[in-house]
């Protein structure tokens, strides 16, 4: 198959993940990402995706009027921050996440299969993010030993109520960041974005 390119989103407060592979990396896959498997999931659950974290590649960053993933934003009217250059740990949640994928999956999948697919590879891939959301628990700060899926719906109506006041242009008193876990406003809506490459024989 040659190289691999996975996408990954991880929401910043619960832990959940989502991860996607694409034969090249760019902007419109980026956006792809978001738009097939983030944005639907969020409104399954009637939230709204405020904030993407990114790095600076040129797949995230760019001129909005001819820039994919900049224009997917804007539409979705989603805010975007970018990390400082040469600084991957400001995006570490991700990084943490693209380590465990590959000890936890990807060193144990290619021992025991050969994928000729980028298609059979997901599906492996989507069993393992299935399980690694709501079956294994986290250690995260905010996840106090639950899973990420437990995390995320137990977050669910302070989240909503944090929207309708930013909405209101009202930040949320400190009360409701203690018992939704969060030390700043960021934190309780942002979600992060990575691409990775894995080179698969």
């Amino acid at each position: 198959m040659g190289h691999i390119y996975q996408q990954t989103v991880i929401d910043t407060y619960s832990k959940i993940g989502f991860a996607k592979l694409y034969d090249r990396k760019n902007a419109l896959v980026a956006a792809d990402m978001l738009n097939d498997r983030v944005i639907p999931f969020f409104e399954q659950h009637d939230l709204k995706l405020m904030r993407m974290l990114t790095d600076r590649g040129t797949e995230y960053c760019g001129n909005r009027e001819n820039h994919e993933y900049e224009l997917y934003l804007a539409v979705e009217d989603i805010g975007h921050s970018k990390i400082k250059a040469k600084s991957p740990q400001t995006n570490g949640i991700c990084e943490r996440f693209n380590r465990t994928v590959q000890n936890e999956f990807y060193a144990i999948a290619f021992r025991k299969k050969i994928y000729t697919s980028i298609e059979q590879l997901q599906a492996d891939l989507d069993m393992w993010m299935n399980s690694y959301n709501t079956q294994r628990t986290h250690s995260g700060k905010y996840c106090f030993g639950k899973t990420p899926m437990q995390t995320f719906i137990e977050g669910i109506a302070v989240a909503r109520k944090y929207q309708l006041q930013n909405q209101e242009m009202i930040k949320p008193n400190e009360q409701d960041k203690i018992s939704f876990g969060c030390e700043d406003d960021e934190t309780c809506v942002t979600s992060q974005q990575t691409s990775d490459s894995f080179f698969v024989r």
